[in-house]
């Protein structure tokens, strides 16, 4: 399964636009490169003092909701501003997208709150370990 086209196809149906567009904007907001790092979010929203939300969307239990403020820190800023210019939307309704997408991405990418491996290897995984324990 992969699941960077679920996230482009979650993220493109909430902002209406095509799932072309959205792929390497994904890459770069949930990476910070060329690859998307799923455990490399949630470790930032751990660092961040989220940890509550960031274990919800690895649970089986209801997912918790994030703030467009806490998501944006969580991305960067930047990043964001950048990713809505090229998509051409504005900054909140990337971010009500991202709210919506996000958290089912990791609920698909995981089972039983054990991320994956196919998200974001096990080095990605092994590094989400780390920040969680």
């Amino acid at each position: 399964m992969d699941f960077k086209n679920i996230a482009a196809g979650m993220l493109a149906d909430k902002l209406g636009v095509d799932n072309a567009q959205v792929g390497g904007i994904m890459d770069k907001l949930i990476g910070g490169g060329d690859k998307m790092d799923v455990a490399g979010l949630l470790g930032n929203l751990k660092d961040q003092g989220l940890g509550d939300i960031a274990s919800s969307w690895l649970g089986d239990d209801a997912n918790q909701s994030i703030s467009a403020d806490q998501l944006k820190e969580a991305i960067g800023a930047e990043d964001i501003t950048q990713a809505a210019a090229q998509l051409g939307t504005d900054e909140n309704s990337l971010l009500g997208g991202l709210q919506a997408a996000l958290p089912q991405l990791v609920d698909k990418a995981s089972s039983g709150g054990k991320l994956l491996d196919s998200v974001g290897g096990l080095g990605a995984l092994g590094g989400m370990a780390k920040k969680f324990l």
